[in-house]
């Protein structure tokens, strides 16, 4: 090989490496294997607002939106349930079961729903077991103001739509900690849903 070829070569494999770091560094993240569109949504057990256990394979039956969020900590999480009041109606009226699957705690959680006259069901994933066989954990994800309360590591924000048969017809991961999908987003999807 000539000198320039190898050095063009280091260049490449530079570049790739550098880009890997920064995409990193900014939180990208692909979709893990189990919640890929067109899997069935893997069964898992989280606990319910009264305390009573709840499992994902309950949902069958009718459409669901799953909105894993931080909690009510989380300046962009409540922001999303904010933004989610607008298209709240529409996706119930449409049969789909609201569900947001948070670590802790659930009290103050229901408390913005409240704020904002909605109905969701709140799940409780306290020691992150559905967080991490998710593939969704984020280490390190707490701000350090909040981890005496609520530890370290936490939920990476994702958004799910399940169809009546437990199947996964759309997710998607935040990009960045600020962004969450856009309802009117999960209002199509449902409606998607609904037709397979």
């Amino acid at each position: 090989m000539s000198a320039s070829l190898l050095i063009s070569l280091g260049v490449v494999a530079a570049m790739v490496i550098i880009t890997a770091w920064w995409l990193a560094r900014r939180g990208l993240r692909r979709t893990p294997p189990p919640l890929k569109p067109g899997r069935p949504l893997p069964d898992f057990r989280a606990t319910d607002e009264q305390g009573d256990p709840v499992r994902s394979v309950e949902l069958h039956g009718g459409p669901a939106v799953i909105l894993f969020v931080r909690g009510s900590w989380c300046p962009f999480c409540s922001r999303q349930v904010s933004d989610l009041t607008q298209h709240y109606r529409d996706i119930v009226d449409l049969g789909a079961r609201l569900i947001l699957i948070t670590p802790k705690p659930l009290e103050t959680t229901r408390r913005v729903a409240e704020f904002f006259k909605v109905e969701f069901e709140f799940w409780l994933d306290d020691r992150l077991a559905v967080t991490k066989q998710l593939g969704l954990l984020q280490k390190d994800g707490v701000p350090g103001d909040y981890d005496r309360e609520y530890g370290t590591d936490t939920i990476w924000p994702t958004a799910m739509v399940v169809d009546a048969a437990g199947i996964i017809r759309y997710t998607e991961l935040s990009r960045h900690i600020s962004d969450r999908p856009d309802p009117a987003t999960l209002l199509r999807e449902v409606r998607k849903a609904l037709k397979t």
